[in-house]
């Protein structure tokens, strides 16, 4: 017992504090995209239409833009761009609270904003949390999981998923919600009291993911439905989702990178 408690004391804390001013993460870690346009010109229209998904377009200027929310991370969409205009960092910071934040031409995007004061009075310093996953691979799922882990323990901050959605103060949506889940999700939605978040985690309910465009998805959450928080990724690493719910609860201060 002696050995196992003085083993524990060397390995010292597991917890990952928030925020964090380096993510420590691999180089491998495929974050935050950037964009070099000098680099790309007027050739990126051919690298666009390269790319496996709507990650890397063209905008009304003629300019090329990232969509982060479409973005899978994978290699090949920045491979897509033969002149190397297009590279990942190790910056897990995407979570937007708009849909549009997550284009740039060559910025980096604008993170998450704080809900409103009212909004927030109501939610107090915690969430609890109804996850839908709605046509999903499992992948984002299995990093929802990890949330609640020794490693990134979000229930230090007040968060936690729920099993009924009349005790939830939002809904989580993973998936490009299939035609089969969209009734359940609507339900879902319904039954959380008001006021009520939407977060949409992951490309496929941001954008519809790989399975855009199939007619038995709706790529993504429907219009009508307000989403409050986009997070990226596919899936998104639980750091992302982590910083993406701190800033809309005021606790990372807005701009704060």
């Amino acid at each position: 017992m002696l050995d196992l408690l003085r083993a524990r004391l060397a390995q010292g804390a597991r917890t990952v504090p928030l925020p964090v001013a380096s993510s420590g993460l691999p180089e491998r870690f495929r974050g935050r995209p950037l964009l070099d346009p000098a680099k790309g010109g007027e050739a990126c229209g051919a690298c666009a239409r390269r790319c496996p998904s709507e990650f890397l377009t063209i905008g009304p200027d003629g300019r090329p833009r990232l969509d982060i929310g479409a973005c899978l991370f994978s290699p090949e969409e920045a491979a897509a761009c033969e002149h190397g205009a297009v590279r990942y960092t190790t910056d897990y910071r995407l979570a937007a609270s708009r849909r549009e934040d997550l284009t740039t031409a060559g910025e980096a995007p604008r993170l998450a904003e704080a809900l409103a004061e009212r909004s927030r009075r109501l939610f107090g310093r915690s969430l609890r949390l109804r996850s839908v996953s709605a046509g999903s691979c499992n992948g984002c799922e299995a990093e929802l999981v990890a949330l609640s882990n020794v490693v990134f323990d979000m229930a230090r901050f007040g968060i936690q998923f729920v099993a009924s959605p009349r005790h939830a103060d939002g809904v989580v949506v993973t998936g490009a919600v299939s035609r089969n889940m969209d009734l359940a999700l609507r339900k879902t939605y319904e039954a959380v009291p008001a006021p009520k978040l939407v977060i949409a985690v992951g490309a496929c309910a941001i954008n519809g993911g790989p399975f855009r465009g199939s007619p038995e998805v709706l790529n993504g959450v429907p219009s009508d439905l307000p989403v409050d928080l986009w997070v990226p990724g596919c899936p998104p690493h639980p750091l992302t989702v982590l910083d993406g719910l701190l800033r809309l609860l005021g606790r990372i201060a807005d701009g704060e990178r």
